[in-house]
């Protein structure tokens, strides 16, 4: 199956309550929504990129709990963009006192754009679409995003202000000073 983008507009224009209410009436299908209000349907990613993003997922939220300054968060969960997009990275963390400055709704969507984030490409995912994803996180506010690639074995690190820079089969990733001191060991992830 491959990814569906469904263009509502100018017949239907989704308000944010109703675009939280399909996705919480479909819960088997995950959906994003783009700054131009079109719908993704994504499909579900086959077991060997379901296991490499829970080991992803697994060391961020074990850097997160040992460090505590922030909040680790897994690709179900959705995020509410500057520019109006609805956006779910693989896996994401924002910076506790930014949240706790908002006090958002906990069964809504969050509000804001996080510091981190991460796309694992799978089998249905075309390059050109996460790297416009990519940059679309750092133009909202990311301020740190890596595109990791099992395919090609390459990784793209997004930074605010900078150049996208590509390693090729790196073994490990720093968080830099988004993650003080968290490194991504990519075995078992990029290959």
């Amino acid at each position: 199956m491959t990814t569906l983008i469904v263009n509502l507009h100018p017949v239907i224009e989704l308000t944010d309550e109703q675009f939280f209410q399909l996705c919480q009436n479909n819960r088997d299908l995950r959906f994003e929504r783009t700054a131009l209000g079109e719908l993704i349907i994504m499909p579900p990613t086959g077991w060997e990129s379901g296991n490499r993003n829970i080991k992803l997922s697994a060391r961020l939220e074990l850097w997160t709990d040992a460090d505590g300054t922030g909040l680790a968060f897994d690709s179900s969960t959705g995020f509410k963009l500057p520019n109006g997009a609805n956006r779910s990275p693989d896996a994401s963390w924002v910076k506790r006192s930014r949240i706790e400055t908002l006090n958002p709704n906990p069964a809504r969507f969050m509000p804001l754009a996080p510091d981190f984030a991460v796309e694992l490409r799978s089998a249905s995912d075309t390059l050109q679409t996460l790297r416009q994803k990519m940059q679309e996180y750092i133009n909202c506010g990311v301020r740190l995003g890596w595109l990791i690639d099992p395919q090609n074995q390459r990784v793209e690190i997004y930074r605010q202000g900078k150049d996208v820079e590509i390693l090729q089969s790196p073994a490990s990733l720093s968080g830099e000073d988004v993650l003080p001191g968290f490194i991504l060991d990519l075995t078992q992830i990029l290959s």
